[in-house]
C-alpha cells in the first residue's frame, strides 16, 4: 500500500515528522518499506498562461509562444509540444531554473528565435516516465504562484508491506485511524452524502452465487461527458499512490481504492445485456480481459456476468468487452463484497495480481460498498456530470459475516503482555479501534469492526492492545521457570557435525525451495505421487520435493550456466512423501559434485571427480554413528542414475540412501555437463549409533602381510572383506587395499587386488607358524567362497 502523506494528513494530523510516523506505523505492525520524496528535486518552474502561439519561421515543428509569468512582461518561449495552444495554464521554468537530472535553463536561441524559458512536461518535472506532450493545468491555476509549492510537490510517498491479515489497512482510511489511534488525535474523514438520484432507472441484478458473493451494489449514471478529463490533483494522488491515471470513470474507482479501501468497477451500460448475474463461471467459458488477455474460466471461478455472456472476473478484472471507452455515455458503477474464501488463489490460477484481488482476497469491509458508491458517484458528477439513478443494493444477509463477539480476560492481558495495564485504559484502547467494549465480571466482551477480519481470537485483542499502547513501553522482563534439563543422546546422528564435516571436505551449503517444478520431479523420480499446492507461487514451484536432488540439480544448472564448472554442494532437509499413514515429512542430507577433483594448481593436472571421490564423502559421514562397518554399498538401479553406477546404501539390511552417477540422458535434458554424482540419506535410520569403547592396547608388535589375489571382475571388494575378516578370526586388526590391476598378465574378467594384512594379538607375540596358518585359512576361504587364488 502505497500512499501520500499529505493525503494522509487531510484525514489525521499527528504532531510527528514524516520519519515518527513512518516509526510509529512499523511500530504498530504495519511495516513501511520505503519513504520517497513525491517528486525530484526541481526549482523556478512558475505557473504561466499562454496569451498566444505562432509557428516558428524557420522550423515546422516549433511554435513561438507569448506566456505570462506574472512578471512585468510576458516571456517569448520556443514549445516544440504539439498540444500547446493560446490561453492554456502551463508550467514554465524560467531563466535559472534547475530540472531533475541538474539541467539548468538557460537563455537560449533555436533557429534564430530566442526563447527566455521552457513550458515543461510532466515527465521533464519527474512527475511521469513519458509524456505525449506538456503539462495542462486547471484553467484556475494562480497565475505566477510556484509551480512546486502549488501541486504540493514537497510531499512524501510511503509505502507500507501489510501483513496479509491487515487488509483493513489497504486504504488511507484504515491507515488514518491507525495513525489518529495511535497518535490520540483526532480523525477527520471526507465527508460522504448521499448523492439523490435524478431519475429512477435501476439495473436488475441476481445473485445466484450468495455465499460467495453475499452483497451487491450499483447505479446508474447517463450523460457522462466523454470529453471529460482527470483533475491534475486526482491525477497527482493516484501517481504518489502508484496508479496510473487512465480515464475519469476509471481513475475515480482507483481513487475510491486507495481512498477507503474498497474496489469498484465501471462497465459501459450500452454493451451489457439484460441484467447482472453473480454466478459461477460454466467450463470452459471465455472472457476478453481488460489487460488484453483471454481467460479460459473453470466452474470454481466466480464472474460478473450478463444475460449472455461474463463480463467480469469477480474481484479480480473487467472484462474488456464491457469496459468504459472513450465514447461511453451511460455507466453502471458497481460495489460488491465478495467472500476471501470464494476469490482466494482465484487471480494466480489465471497469472493475474491486482489491486482488487489483492484486497478482496484479504477481506473488505462487508459493511462499505454503499459509502463507496456514494463517493464514488460523487467525484464522477463532478467530473464528468451525468444524471444518477438510486443506490441499488442486492444482498443475501445470511451469508455476511457478522462479528463475534470476543471474551477478553483481563489476567490474560497482564499474562501475555507481561504489563498490567489499567482496565481504563485497555478499554480506551479498544474503543479508539472502533470495538464495541461490554464489561463483564472477569474482563469484557469486546466486538470487533467489520473491517477487522483478523480478529478472532482472544489473543488477537490482546496483540492489538499491546502494539497501541507500545511495544518499547512494554516493559523488559526475564521468565523464570524450573529448568529440568535432559542431556542428548550420546548416540544420536548430529546433522550439524554431518554439515561441517561436508564444509571441510571442500563443500558448500545451499537452500533451496521446498516446492520444485514438477517437470524436474517427474525426471528425479518418475511415478511418485507428490503433494501438488494449492495456491503455488508459480507454474514452476507447483509441487513439493520428494527428494533434495531437485533443488541440487537446479543449482547445478544455475552455475555451470555462469562458468562454474566445478560444483561441490549440500543441502539438509523435508522431504514430502506419501506412505500407508499418509504424507510423511522425512528429514535427509543429500550432495552433488562435478567437475575436477580438486581445485585448480599447479603441481597436478586436472583429474575429474568419480564414483569413489563421492563414496568417501558419505563414509566420512557414516563414521559419526560409530558403527561404519554396518553399512554397505550394494549395486542398485534408479531412474535419475548411471545404470553401472548406482549403489544403494543400506545398514542392516535397511536402505538408508542412494549414491550414483546422473543418468547421462537426464544430464543432457538439463544441459548439464561432465560427470555428475549424486547422494542422498535418511537421517533417521543414522540414528542410534554406536558409543566408543574401551580396548586395551596390545604390548606385542604387529606383523604385516602382503598378498595379491585374483578374482572375478563382478567380486566386490567389500565381498573379498567381509571373507578375510571372517576367516582371520580376531587376529586381524586392519586390512589395507593398495592396489587395484586389470591389463597385462591378468585373464580377461579378472581383477588383481593388492591387500596389506596387519596382524596382532593381544597375549602373545605371533609366531611364522601361527601367521601361516592364518594366512592359509584366509586362502581357502578365499577360494572356496570368491573362486580367488594368488597372483604369480
Amino acid at each position: 500500500m502505497r500512499f501520500s502523506e499529505a493525503w494522509l494528513r487531510e484525514w489525521v494530523n499527528p504532531p510527528v515528522d514524516t520519519q515518527r510516523l513512518a516509526d510509529q506505523l512499523s511500530m504498530a505492525g504495519l511495516e513501511v518499506d520505503a519513504v520517497e520524496p513525491a517528486a525530484p528535486v526541481f526549482s523556478g518552474v512558475k505557473i504561466g498562461h499562454v496569451l498566444s502561439v505562432e509557428p516558428h519561421p524557420d522550423a515546422a515543428k516549433l511554435r513561438v509562444c507569448s506566456v505570462d509569468v506574472g512578471e512585468d512582461a510576458p516571456l517569448q518561449i520556443i514549445c516544440g509540444a504539439a498540444n500547446v495552444a493560446a490561453d492554456m495554464k502551463v508550467p514554465v521554468a524560467t531563466i535559472g531554473a534547475c530540472l531533475p537530472g541538474d539541467f539548468k535553463i538557460k537563455r537560449a536561441k533555436l533557429r534564430g528565435v530566442e526563447s527566455f524559458g521552457m513550458i515543461c512536461s510532466a515527465s521533464e518535472l519527474g512527475l511521469a516516465e513519458s509524456s505525449d506532450g506538456i503539462l495542462p493545468l486547471p484553467a484556475d491555476a494562480p497565475l505566477g504562484e510556484d509551480f512546486r509549492a502549488w501541486l504540493a510537490l514537497d510531499d512524501q510517498c510511503i509505502e507500507v508491506d501489510l501483513t496479509p491479515d491487515r487488509g483493513d489497512c489497504l486504504g488511507l482510511a484504515g491507515l488514518a485511524r491507525e495513525v489518529a489511534v495511535i497518535n490520540r488525535v483526532p480523525l477527520t474523514p471526507a465527508a460522504i452524502k448521499p448523492v439523490a438520484p435524478t431519475s429512477d432507472e435501476r439495473f436488475p441484478v441476481q445473485l445466484l452465487a450468495p455465499e460467495a458473493c453475499p452483497r451487491y451494489v450499483c447505479r446508474v449514471i447517463r450523460g457522462i461527458d466523454p470529453s471529460a478529463t482527470t483533475p491534475l490533483w486526482m491525477r497527482e494522488r493516484l501517481r504518489r499512490g502508484g496508479i496510473r491515471a487512465i480515464s475519469p470513470v476509471v481513475d475515480v474507482t482507483n481513487y475510491v481504492l486507495l481512498e477507503l479501501g474498497q474496489p469498484m468497477h465501471g462497465f459501459d451500460l450500452s454493451k451489457l445485456a439484460g441484467e447482472i448475474r453473480v454466478r459461477m463461471a460454466s467450463e470452459g467459458e471465455t472472457l476478453a480481459l481488460l489487460n488484453g488477455e483471454q481467460a479460459t474460466l473453470r466452474a470454481d471461478t466466480l464472474v460478473i456476468a450478463d444475460a449472455e455472456r461474463p463480463v467480469a472476473l469477480a474481484g479480480i478484472m473487467g472484462g474488456a468487452e464491457s469496459g468504459v471507452g472513450d465514447e461511453t455515455r451511460d455507466i453502471l458503477l458497481e460495489s460488491a463484497f465478495f467472500a476471501p474464501l470464494a476469490v482466494s488463489g482465484k487471480a494466480r490460477s489465471y497469472g493475474l495480481h491486482t489491486d482488487s484481488s489483492h484486497r478482496f482476497e484479504r477481506g473488505v469491509d462487508p459493511e462499505l460498498q454503499v459509502r463507496a458508491i456514494e463517493r464514488a458517484t460523487r467525484l464522477l458528477l463532478d467530473i464528468v456530470g451525468g444524471q444518477p439513478g438510486p443506490v441499488c443494493e442486492v444482498s443475501a444477509a445470511e451469508h455476511l459475516p457478522r462479528p463475534t463477539p470476543l471474551h477478553l480476560r483481563a489476567e490474560r492481558v497482564a499474562r501475555i503482555l507481561g504489563l498490567q495495564l489499567p482496565n481504563a485504559t485497555i478499554e480506551d484502547i479498544l474503543e479508539r479501534l472502533g470495538m464495541a467494549v461490554e464489561r463483564c465480571d472477569d474482563g469484557w466482551q469486546v466486538t470487533p469492526p467489520s473491517a477487522r477480519f483478523d480478529l478472532v481470537q482472544e489473543v488477537d485483542l490482546i496483540a492489538d492492545i499491546g502494539r497501541i499502547h507500545g511495544y518499547d513501553l512494554i516493559p523488559i522482563s526475564h521468565a523464570s521457570s524450573a529448568s529440568a534439563t535432559q542431556s542428548d543422546s550420546e548416540t544420536r546422528f548430529e546433522l550439524d557435525r554431518a554439515r561441517l564435516a561436508l564444509v571441510d571436505r571442500g563443500f558448500q551449503e545451499v537452500i533451496t525451495y521446498s516446492f520444485v517444478s514438477p517437470e524436474i520431479q517427474e525426471l528425479v523420480e518418475p511415478g511418485i505421487e507428490t503433494l501438488k499446492l494449492a495456491n503455488p507461487i508459480s507454474a514452476e514451484l507447483s509441487v513439493m520435493r520428494t527428494s533434495l536432488w531437485p533443488g541440487l540439480l537446479q543449482t547445478a544448472v544455475y552455475n555451470q550456466a555462469r562458468q562454474m564448472e566445478r560444483v561441490r554442494i549440500f543441502e539438509s532437509g523435508l522431504r514430502f512423501r506419501f506412505g500407508p499413514e499418509g504424507l510423511t515429512q522425512t528429514p535427509g542430507i543429500a550432495g552433488l559434485v562435478v567437475g575436477d577433483r580438486l581445485p585448480e594448481q599447479w603441481s597436478q593436472k586436472g583429474q575429474g571427480v568419480d564414483f569413489f571421490d563421492l563414496k568417501a564423502d558419505v563414509e566420512a559421514l557414516l563414521t559419526q554413528t560409530g558403527a561404519s562397518a554396518s553399512f554397505r554399498f550394494v549395486p542398485a538401479e534408479h531412474p535419475a542414475l548411471h545404470p553401472g553406477q548406482t549403489a544403494r546404501i543400506e545398514r542392516d539390511g535397511r536402505t538408508v540412501g542412494l549414491i550414483g552417477m546422473l543418468h547421462p540422458a537426464l544430464a543432457a535434458r538439463l544441459d548439464l555437463t561432465g560427470d555428475l554424482f549424486l547422494f542422498e540419506l535418511d537421517l533417521a535410520p543414522l540414528t542410534p549409533g554406536v558409543l566408543p569403547r574401551y580396548a586395551k592396547i596390545s604390548r606385542y608388535p604387529g606383523i604385516r602381510r602382503d598378498l595379491a589375489i585374483l578374482v572375478d571382475q563382478g567380486v566386490s571388494y567389500e565381498a573379498v572383506e567381509q571373507c578375510i575378516r571372517s576367516a582371520a578370526s580376531d587376529l586381524l586388526r586392519d586390512l589395507i587395499l593398495f592396489d587395484v590391476y586389470t591389463g597385462q598378465n591378468i585373464e580377461t574378467g579378472r581383477k588383481s587386488l593388492a591387500l596389506g594384512l596387519i596382524l596382532q594379538s593381544s597375549s602373545q607375540t605371533l609366531t611364522d607358524e601361527i601367521i601361516d596358518a592364518t594366512v592359509g585359512r584366509i586362502l581357502e576361504r578365499l577360494t572356496a567362497e570368491l573362486d580367488a587364488r594368488l597372483r604369480d
